[in-house]
């Protein structure tokens, strides 16, 4: 963990993100102009999706481990623009990338190497 992930205190509870900006910035990107209606329906749809994500999150947030709960909500946080999706795909990539080294570290079990399944 980097210096300054490892200064930061271990995240108890699914924080609370901003991810307005995220969806608003997602929505205009479909816009034709920023008057154009589809814009407040795509923003709409974008909150719920992030919502939706963080309910999920809610119910696998114990699975995490402390280390990576904080370095993801630390890098999901850095830049303004937050998205549980965003937090979400980082906490299960660093549980994957655990689960490859363990299964790599066990005694008897063959070297990968890329490109093997």
């Amino acid at each position: 963990m980097s210096g300054v992930a490892a200064q930061l205190p271990v995240v108890d509870g699914v924080p609370q993100l901003n991810v307005e900006q995220v969806c608003e910035g997602i929505a205009q990107q479909g816009g034709v102009t920023f008057h154009d209606p589809a814009i407040a329906e795509e923003k709409r749809k974008c909150l719920e999706s992030e919502q939706a994500v963080r309910d999920e999150l809610a119910k696998e947030w114990s699975s995490f481990i402390p280390a990576d709960k904080t370095s993801c909500v630390y890098e999901s946080r850095m830049g303004g623009d937050s998205s549980y999706t965003e937090l979400i795909t980082c906490l299960e990539m660093a549980r994957g990338v655990r689960k490859l080294h363990e299964e790599a570290a066990a005694p008897g079990h063959p070297p990968r190497t890329i490109g093997q399944q």
